[in-house]
């Protein structure tokens, strides 16, 4: 017999409303940002919202993962811990943390997650939190998928949870400290500022310009949505779309989107099957180009490509529509198959690849009128549409229902009759009635599949209707739906009765830490973080980078991301001299500088700041 695996869609939700309509649009499980201690400080929710979540998902064995993932401070501790007893008190499933004070708090027994911004990128690390009590590890966004299964086959009972879909962070997860180092404001407190969508120009060691005013460490967006049978083999078993910043429009596109594709593999993969029940019908066809992307990439799962980069805008390109055929006074004809619509957003790159949008007025076929003609438009120029109109507002309204099969069994008893609901995961409810036998004149069989079967509003649509008495006896329709509502309503409880928490994973003793120093890329902010490290054999354990500025020149962004590479002087993949001369510089708008170091030994780039 096959040992399936069980498999989990894991959506971002900023809000309740993006959260139901993840849940909604076929995932497994939503993660959502705490009330404070987020990874992203603009998105934190309410107790009271979390709450509320919990029991609709929980109606469709879906998980509520709530981050708690920045580094904290001392005096941030106690606040902490009173507040994952209030998460556990409303239902959460686990915590996705980052600082490993939170593992030595008078915790309850609710599972813990390592973020993916403790830098999960060796067996040797994913090892030791899984030692050290970590249900799930969330990896690093830059490996392959040989790495992903190297570390899979080291730690095959853990779940390994993988990015999919999303913004791209260009250094690795809870390595940037370029916002702290520039503005004071850190990206391991959940204050990023996004410094690296910004222009750079790049120069050389002899102040020789190379590139002027290029996005250099913007990456396009994920999209795993081709790769998502790979990724299981190699051991992912929890996918996971970013975007706890994103508007319900993108969570309800993406999720249904890779809901068809996960379920497609498993109608083929009989050893996968999906984590959470229910069935998901949705009124539009998802589409991920629709949705906000800077173009797509599979970043490094099959290795290191030429297409990670987005060069000429850190914005939200979207679709490709055609390319312009003609500019004649205050219209332009685009030449493509896709239809245009009145109010679409639709953009391009000039010939200096400087982005320029414009709305649509009126559409006559392919010849589109805009509100103002944009600047530097000429003949050939590709042109995106980045706001669907009419896709949007379809997306504004109702877009799918997620209904539980449930087979129901009347039959009668020696006092009257009895009602059982089953549902797909075997959980049943059975009610008795005493009522008075009376004949029925006619057959009813119809009536009580009309009557019984009127679920809507409900989590539930009938499978299956069994009659369990030979003759025929009359019920009025007042009842039948009478008893219905009780039997939904007692199964409803009997599936929240039901449900499993995760199990709390269990630590093996005091497993060593795989480095025996850490410096101010350890994260570590408090003094329970490094008790935590030194009990677990770290010598030496400096200061977050947040607590005292280092001094001197420092790393701010340890990247995978190689812009040698990128262009086109990597000594090993292009073998290739440079006709420029090292080390080169990364110049920001403001004129900060940057320098930049390669190590191809690890194959990585660095980036120095002097402050």
């Amino acid at each position: 017999m096959i040992r399936q695996r069980e498999i989990e869609l894991l959506a971002p939700a900023k809000n309740l409303e993006c959260g139901i309509a993840a849940i909604d649009h076929g995932a497994d499980a939503v993660y959502i940002g705490a009330p404070r201690f987020g990874a992203r400080a603009a998105a934190g929710n309410s107790i009271e919202d979390i709450r509320r979540l919990v029991e609709y998902a929980h109606i469709y064995k879906a998980r509520i993962y709530v981050t708690v993932n920045t580094i904290l401070r001392d005096e941030e501790l106690a606040e902490t811990e009173r507040m994952i007893w209030q998460l556990y008190a409303v239902g959460v499933d686990a915590l996705i943390v980052q600082d490993m004070a939170i593992t030595r708090m008078n915790l309850p027994p609710i599972a813990l997650h390592a973020s993916t911004q403790m830098d999960n990128r060796t067996a040797q690390k994913v090892q030791f939190l899984a030692d050290a009590g970590f249900s799930q590890v969330v990896l690093a966004r830059e490996l392959s998928l040989d790495e992903i299964a190297r570390i899979h086959a080291v730690v095959p009972e853990t779940p390994l949870e993988v990015f999919v879909h999303g913004a791209l962070c260009v250094s690795y997860s809870g390595r940037c400290y370029a916002s702290q180092a520039c503005y004071g404001r850190s990206a391991n407190r959940g204050e990023c500022t996004q410094f690296c969508r910004l222009a750079f120009s790049m120069l050389d060691a002899d102040g020789q310009f190379i590139v002027r005013d290029k996005h250099l460490l913007s990456l396009k967006d994920l999209n795993q949505s081709a790769r998502l049978e790979q990724l299981l083999d190699a051991g992912a078993s929890s996918l996971k779309i970013e975007g706890r910043l994103k508007d319900v429009t993108y969570v309800k596109n993406v999720t249904a989107y890779y809901r068809r594709q996960l379920d497609a593999i498993f109608k083929r993969r009989s050893e996968y099957r999906r984590s959470s029940s229910g069935q998901v019908t949705t009124a539009f066809e998802p589409r991920l180009e629709k949705s906000f992307n800077r173009g797509f990439t599979h970043y490094f799962l099959e290795g290191r490509t030429a297409d990670v980069c987005s060069f000429d805008t850190p914005k939200s390109l979207g679709e490709e529509m055609g390319a312009v055929k003609e500019v004649r006074g205050n219209s332009l004809v685009v030449a493509g198959v896709k239809p245009f619509s009145n109010g679409d957003g639709l953009c391009y790159l000039d010939a200096s690849g400087h982005l320029h949008g414009f709305r649509v007025n009126r559409v006559d076929g392919n010849r589109l009128f805009p509100q103002e003609m944009p600047p530097r438009l000429t003949l050939r120029t590709k042109i995106y549409r980045n706001f669907d109109q009419k896709f949007e507002q379809q997306l504004s309204k109702k877009t799918a229902e997620r209904v539980l099969s449930v087979d129901m069994l009347l039959s009668e008893t020696p006092f009257g009759f009895s009602l059982t609901l089953t549902d797909e995961d075997e959980v049943s409810v059975t009610l008795a009635f005493e009522y008075p036998k009376e004949p029925a004149r006619t057959s009813q069989r119809e009536n009580l599949h009309l009557q019984l079967s009127k679920l809507g509003g409900t989590p539930f649509r009938l499978s299956r209707l069994q009659i369990g008495w030979g003759g025929e006896w009359f019920l009025p329709s007042s009842l039948l739906a009478e008893w219905r509502r009780r039997g939904v309503e007692s199964l409803l409880r009997a599936r929240r009765i039901n449900y499993y928490r995760l199990s709390v994973g269990k630590r093996k003793g005091v497993p060593c830490y795989p480095e025996s120093k850490l410096d101010y890329m350890g994260n570590v902010m408090n003094h329970e973080a490094e008790a935590f490290y030194r009990e677990h054999g770290v010598r030496k354990v400096k200061p977050a980078f947040e607590l005292s500025l280092p001094e001197g020149e420092q790393v701010v962004m340890t990247c995978k991301h190689c812009l040698r590479y990128s262009m086109g002087w990597c000594p090993l993949h292009h073998q290739r001299k440079s006709p420029y001369r090292e080390p080169y510089y990364i110049i920001a708008g403001d004129g900060r500088r940057f320098r930049l170091e390669f190590d191809c030994k690890q194959c990585q780039m660095k980036v120095w700041h002097r402050p």
